[in-house]
């Protein structure tokens, strides 16, 4: 009987697997790589909303977001055999969405003037549901949806060296270690990166505040 609990017990505190269908992540890499169709839908069911949002918000243009998005896949699909573990799949994934974006970005930059409006008030309430502990980031100032397109506005204006760093701590919840992976930086340097982003969109913010309202705004450190 004591037997049985233990074995009960152990059962309980097993861990479900990261991909529902294949005991491991190697099962499923294997699949991967032996082009599974299984295997490919799975991937993109778990990270295609998730890049899309993310590609949405590193280039100026958020209607070519769908082609960015589909590029990354393209790419991450042909690569996937390449892919060695070093990192998760998901920080591999990430990174080819960063650098998809910064090099769509820069195709603007040589073919065409970057074009920056106003975002509708249901995007901008959805940008503010994402985030997480804004007390700690720039988004505290946008808590009602009147500073909703303020905040997308600041955000698609911020120096886009700033802009993949902050995206992914303030957005995508991504640990600083994390964030160095798919930046390819120290730590230092992400930290340093996301407290000067912070800091760039909240002057933003500020001057399009009422002056009466930004009374008690104080820098906050990176943590």
């Amino acid at each position: 009987m004591e037997v049985a609990r233990q074995g009960l017990g152990e059962a309980d505190t097993q861990k479900p697997p990261a991909w529902p269908g294949w005991p491991d992540e190697a099962a499923f890499l294997s699949d991967l790589r032996s082009g599974r169709d299984c295997a490919y839908e799975a991937l993109l069911d778990r990270f295609q909303h998730p890049v899309f949002n993310l590609v949405s918000r590193l280039i100026d243009d958020r209607a070519d977001a769908a082609d960015v998005t589909q590029d990354v896949f393209l790419k991450v699909f042909r690569s996937i055999g390449s892919f060695r573990g070093e990192s998760s799949l998901k920080t591999w994934v990430y990174r080819m969405a960063v650098n998809e974006s910064h090099n769509r970005r820069r195709w603007f930059g040589r073919h065409r003037k970057p074009e920056v409006g106003l975002e509708s008030d249901d995007e901008s309430r959805g940008v503010i549901q994402r985030v997480s502990d804004p007390s700690r980031s720039p988004y505290d100032l946008a808590l009602s949806h009147e500073w909703g397109a303020a905040l997308e506005k600041a955000l698609n204006g911020l120096n886009p060296v700033y802009r993949p760093a902050v995206v992914l701590r303030d957005v995508e919840e991504m640990s600083y270690e994390e964030i160095a992976e798919v930046l390819n930086l120290n730590l230092g340097t992400v930290k340093s990166r996301i407290l000067r982003g912070r800091e760039a969109l909240r002057r933003s913010l500020m001057e399009q505040m009422e002056p009466g309202r930004v009374v008690g705004l104080t820098p906050q450190p990176v943590e």
